[in-house]
């Protein structure tokens, strides 16, 4: 980043920043008019409301415009929301909380993909079902272990040919 920019990296709730910390006092001294900042965060962020989620906003210190770019939430916060869920599993290889669909998997994968190393909808899928084999939650019925070892040998290939 050039040194005519200012970046602040951190955490808000979506849909619901506000211009006190850790906003305000980051971006104060910018001189950038932080109502308009708050209101754009919370636009691009609306729909992960009551999640974190990770912003970055780019000041330039001589015009005071900025940008914001909005991260995603952690894929097992994304696991919580679909099975509305509070909490993972205490004892993951034991006690279930809970069982995702095939879609839910690939919704979470989509929206995670642009943020993994990953290099397609098949091995985001997989990254998010060893997410949800470490927090307690089943795919389609099966562990999580099971529905991988599927996905390898192509039996869900059809649903990633979207």
């Amino acid at each position: 980043m050039s040194d005519d920019k200012i970046v602040v990296e951190t955490m808000v709730s979506g849909g619901k920043a506000t211009a006190g910390p850790p906003l305000g006092p980051a971006l104060g001294p910018t001189g950038v008019n932080l109502g308009q900042v708050v209101s754009k965060i919370n636009e691009l962020t609306k729909k992960f409301s009551g999640l974190k989620v990770p912003i970055k906003v780019i000041v330039d210190k001589k015009t005071r415009e900025f940008e914001i770019e909005v991260g995603t939430p952690p894929a097992a916060a994304l696991i919580l929301v679909e099975l509305k869920k509070d909490k993972g599993s205490q004892a993951p290889n034991t006690q279930i909380i809970g069982n995702l669909t095939i879609d839910q998997v690939i919704n979470i994968a989509e929206a995670k993909k642009n943020s993994m190393f990953v290099r397609d909808l098949k091995s985001a899928v997989m990254s998010i079902a060893g997410t949800a084999l470490s927090m307690g939650v089943t795919i389609e019925g099966k562990k999580a272990k099971e529905f991988q070892e599927e996905v390898r040998a192509g039996k869900w290939d059809s649903h990633f040919e979207k």
